[in-house]
């Protein structure tokens, strides 16, 4: 029987859209029908190009209006974030075509009242259903730890944790995020809001909601580790004495206690002071409880001519990769807003070809 074919088309392609890229080009139930770029270098060259694959005869646009007016069952929409980023959001339901976007927002969440709102009213619009995805907030926040919960007699309480080595994981924004501050003074002025559990609010309650209960509220923690000595990394150097390392911690409290807590431990090397978490790069879930239980994610084994056997952070193609294996699933759904709960268990489809 012939499996049905999903005209899709990839919204930016950065490191999660690239990733997103690759696997519309090469699955047999996705077809590729269309790319946005904002490079201009990258528009006007094929699709396949872009990712290194046989061309596809895709060419790349930043022409907004032509994708908007192009006729595609899903947008896999991963831009930048910017100011603009919901109104073509909301233009393309009402254009009648399915969102999966790893770009949020993650929906429902009661601190988006006004974005709940206009999705919902884009997708009457067009008939269509939107789906914020991503590996955090999404799958290691909230499908994981709900499935691993299956396994337990009593649940205590759930804490959810991303490592990431950021010298042995670059990333652009390390300076961004006030890595070679003086302590004292990013403790005083945090460059992740305080507010940003709220983007992630959408994964908490979900957990809570597959336990039958609700969130009261969620508090806040934040703190910082010394670099011990200068710590060189890809894009620069940070100093003995600045900050090194950034713990953020926000927890969910439900009948008096912690039920959910987030932890985020992003290290420049293990020369810090103190040391919070050792070993590879990792999302990991415990589960207090009933028996306790305790499960890494990380990616696999790098065993390639260049690799030095460790286990590469692959948060940001996990972003992608969990929104393209959801299209189907997202595509066949009644519209409106759709999470994992209304979708039910996602049968990814096309993974397996000799």
């Amino acid at each position: 029987m012939t499996k049905p074919t999903y005209r899709v088309i990839q919204w930016a392609t950065g490191t999660v859209g690239t990733a997103a890229l690759k696997y519309f080009i090469e699955n047999p139930v996705t077809e590729l029908v269309g790319v946005f770029v904002t490079n201009p270098a990258k528009a006007g060259k094929d699709a396949g190009d872009l990712v290194g694959l046989p061309k596809t005869g895709v060419i790349a646009t930043s022409d907004i209006e032509a994708l908007i007016a192009m006729d595609a069952d899903c947008v896999l929409y991963s831009p930048a974030q910017s100011p603009a980023l919901m109104d073509t959001l909301c233009r393309l339901l009402a254009s009648g075509k399915n969102v999966v976007s790893p770009a949020g927002p993650f929906l429902p969440n009661k601190w988006f009242p006004e974005q709940t709102a206009r999705i919902e009213a884009a997708c009457v619009e067009g008939n269509s259903s939107f789906h914020g995805c991503g590996v955090h907030p999404g799958f290691a926040g909230d499908i994981l730890p709900i499935t691993l919960a299956r396994l337990m007699s009593r649940i205590d309480c759930i804490e959810v944790t991303e490592i990431i080595d950021k010298v042995r994981n670059p990333m652009i924004y390390t300076e961004m995020m006030g890595f070679g501050l003086d302590p004292e003074a990013l403790l005083a002025n945090p460059r992740r809001s305080p507010e940003t559990y709220k983007a992630f609010y959408a994964s908490m309650a979900m957990i809570a909601e597959a336990l039958g209960k609700e969130i009261e509220k969620v508090t806040v923690k934040f703190e910082v580790s010394k670099a011990l000595k200068d710590i060189r990394h890809l894009y620069g150097e940070v100093k003995a004495g600045t900050v090194g390392g950034q713990h953020y911690e926000w927890t969910a409290w439900v009948e008096g206690a912690p039920l959910i807590v987030y932890h985020f431990y992003w290290q420049l090397g293990e020369d810090l002071d103190p040391l919070w978490e050792q070993g590879e790069a990792r999302y990991r879930v415990r589960i207090h409880g009933d028996p306790p239980l305790e499960c890494n994610l990380l990616g696999g084994q790098d065993t390639s001519e260049h690799g030095d056997g460790r286990h590469p952070f692959l948060g940001l193609p996990w972003t992608g990769l969990v929104g393209c294996t959801v299209v189907p699933q997202v595509c066949d759904a009644a519209p409106g807003i759709v999470t994992h709960l209304d979708l039910g268990v996602v049968q990814p489809r096309g993974l397996v070809r000799r």
